[in-house]
């Protein structure tokens, strides 16, 4: 398969190459339960790569610009009823979670690193894979947040907002935009798929990797009818995990949930994520607002409007934003189908939002990080990766539309932006 709107990039390397009863665990907690007594046979590798992470170069994420420091938890969760999907052994599904919130009291603390140590020696390898990158170059291991581990929550009653990455991500991919967010006053839920991301870290040490996804993706080679039904599978395993999610909202520990308005749910994702957060919508009234960065709506390796999702085909009664890319695979609504016929069908709020001179992972950390490896890499690759747009200028626009479209559909808070005014400061076009 080729490169798509579905697939981020730390799968697409890696393939191109050749290839309920639930609970909720805190991350700090050692867990009891049988099910978290997972065989070493249950765990599958996520590359063959160096179990060291990389010594290389730490790069540094862009700091959230808000009035609230930030917190971040993690958190296991755990569906007895359902059979993992990638591991056909394993008769339950797990998940980890990370928690960002506004917070209090933070200075002077540490921040939290954004891949987990043993996650990292995995997540690290398809990262170098996926942006073409020298083994070794980046230690991203190394990478910190803006977040301190469990910092008390700031007083007061926050909206609460899930993000699901692209296919083959980490939930660990975007936190330039999760961390913005939270520091404006929202709770922020990252969802790791498991069997999808690189490395998913578990709170007993084990490490699930995505070899079962890899080799699926490869198999379907060229074969368009096995990549639909592929693709098919990736999207309902990713609903029921957001369903498990936001039915485990209220069951997280009373010092987050106190602060948490479990009344007005959002959700964004990029790629695949993207998709994920506009088909929950269409499935589940909880979640009223959404933006989907730069995923297909429907279940094809090629955008042609053969086999559009229910989405795509009906609309939604609830406002969702489309921010798409002007790369290698350019979305709007004149040149994305799905997106053509969502628009066509949507009866909420809708905008199409273009971001000038970018590609796919400009939407993702790849845009403020890779940045930084100017000088040591060829610009070809800097710019097959995140285009041409000037990395702050992106970051600054993805981070000012997200704001502005949770503001005002969450908060009630109507900056303008997505009406045009005071756009020019920002490299998008407004897509009609």
């Amino acid at each position: 398969m080729r490169s798509s709107r579905l697939l981020a990039a730390s799968v697409v390397g890696v393939v191109a190459s050749g290839l309920a009863v639930c609970t909720v665990i805190p991350a700090s907690a050692a867990s009891g339960s049988a099910a978290s007594a997972t065989s070493a046979a249950h765990i599958k590798p996520a590359l063959s790569a160096s179990s060291n992470p990389a010594t290389g170069q730490t790069l540094t994420l862009p700091a959230p610009q808000g009035r609230y420091a930030t917190g971040e938890s993690q958190f296991r969760l755990v569906d007895d009823k359902r059979q993992d999907p990638w591991d056909p052994t394993k008769p339950y599904r797990e998940l980890m979670i990370s928690i960002f919130y506004p917070a209090v009291h933070t200075a002077g603390k540490p921040f939290t690193n954004q891949f987990p140590a043993a996650a990292a020696a995995e997540i690290g390898p398809a990262l170098d894979g996926g942006n073409g990158l020298p083994p070794g170059l980046v230690n991203w291991a190394a990478t910190k947040t803006h977040s301190v581990q469990d910092a008390a929550m700031a007083p007061g009653h926050f909206p609460v907002v899930l993000y699901s990455p692209g296919a083959g991500d980490s939930r660990d991919s975007n936190v330039s935009l999760v961390e913005n967010l939270a520091a404006q006053g929202y709770v922020v839920v990252t969802i790791d798929h498991t069997g999808e991301a690189p490395a998913t870290e578990f709170p007993d040490g084990h490490v699930v990797g995505n070899a079962p996804l890899l080799a699926a993706f490869k198999q379907v080679g060229n074969d368009q009818a096995a990549a639909t039904v592929l693709l098919t599978k990736v999207m309902n395993v990713r609903l029921a995990d957001t369903q498990l999610v936001l039915n485990r909202l209220s069951s997280l520990p009373h010092r987050l949930t106190a602060g948490m308005n479990l009344n007005d749910i959002g959700m964004f994702g990029h790629s695949a994520g993207g998709f994920e957060a506009a088909e929950t919508m269409y499935n589940d009234p909880r979640v009223k607002a959404g933006v989907n960065l730069d995923g297909t709506m429907e279940y094809t390796e090629d955008a042609d409007g053969t086999h559009l999702s229910q989405v795509a085909l009906h609309g939604l009664k609830q406002p969702l934003l489309l921010m798409g890319s002007t790369g290698r695979y350019p979305s709007s609504i004149h040149v994305e189908p799905s997106w053509t016929s969502f628009w066509q069908n949507q009866k909420g709020w809708k905008a199409d939002i273009t971001l000038n001179d970018s590609q796919h992972q400009s939407f993702t950390d790849a845009e403020p990080l890779l940045a930084q490896l100017a000088g040591q890499i060829p610009a070809s690759t800097l710019t097959y990766d995140n285009g041409t747009v000037d990395a702050q200028r992106a970051v600054a626009a993805d981070r000012a539309l997200v704001d502005s479209f949770f503001n005002r559909f969450l908060k009630g808070s109507n900056d303008h932006l997505l009406d045009g005014r005071g756009a020019s400061q920002y490299p998008i076009t407004f897509i009609k």
